[in-house]
């Protein structure tokens, strides 16, 4: 498998899957391991990964499905190295990259037809004044520049099926705007988890889950999830994501 400059291939143990990175252009987080962790995956069917950069979420559910996987990914870069991922897991078989803007992903991808849809979109509203990552790559990845969380949700909308789910991790600030683009776009919230750096601190990730045409009863709230102890250690639950101990 060859490497473009800069590049580095790394393993998530957990899920035995390797993966090709770079500092330059684009890092999986851990927003992207627990995004994977998060909602249950259906065992056969059709998930789709929007936004889906280097392709980790996708590669990341790989193991724990038969289902075809279908990853949407604007930036050319980063979706060059999905599919030179996809190549070194032997996933072709079982993953595609669509190298196109989400809005243009039902070209590709038939509507009503998604059992699980997954999404790290950008967090950071733009504005004028706002500052952006000078690094373009991370810029696109980070803000609204090409997309925006009302987009995301109805882009996403349309490609569910009805009782489909979608999976998405973002910042807690934007949790209302997420609830209310779901609802607009006819989505039921059904569960939340908020992800804490340490004990006693904000938290800084927001995972959520709502069903397509779902009913509006039965949202629950998931215990908090830690990421570190007071040592700055990964806590079990995060090692377990990692490293499968």
């Amino acid at each position: 498998m060859y490497l473009n400059e800069g590049e580095r291939i790394d393993q998530l143990y957990a899920d035995d899957i390797q993966i090709i990175q770079s500092t330059n252009v684009f890092s999986f987080s851990l927003d992207a391991v627990m995004l994977a962790n998060f909602p249950a995956i259906p065992k056969r069917g059709k998930i789709v990964d929007l936004c889906a950069g280097n392709g980790a979420v996708g590669l990341f559910v790989s193991r724990k499905t038969k289902a075809s996987i279908y990853q949407v990914e604007l930036q050319e870069k980063l979706a060059d190295m999905a599919k030179r991922s996809i190549q070194l897991n032997h996933l072709d078989e079982q993953m595609t990259v669509y190298t196109m803007d989400l809005k243009d992903s039902l070209t590709k991808i038939k509507g009503d037809s998604v059992d699980l849809l997954l999404c790290n979109p950008p967090y950071f509203k733009t504005s004028k004044t706002g500052i952006k990552n000078p690094n373009p790559h991370l810029a696109i990845a980070r803000h609204e520049i090409h997309t925006n969380l009302d987009e995301v949700i109805h882009t996403s909308s349309k490609l569910l099926k009805t009782n489909g789910r979608i999976a998405m991790v973002h910042r807690p600030d934007r949790f209302l705007d997420i609830i209310e683009s779901m609802r607009r776009h006819r989505i039921a919230p059904k569960r939340i988890q908020f992800v804490y750096p340490k004990a006693g601190k904000e938290a800084n990730i927001l995972l959520i889950e709502g069903i397509k045409d779902g009913k509006l009863d039965g949202f629950k709230v998931s215990p908090p999830l830690i990421t570190y102890d007071q040592e700055g250690n990964y806590n079990p639950e995060t090692r377990k994501m990692l490293y499968g101990e």
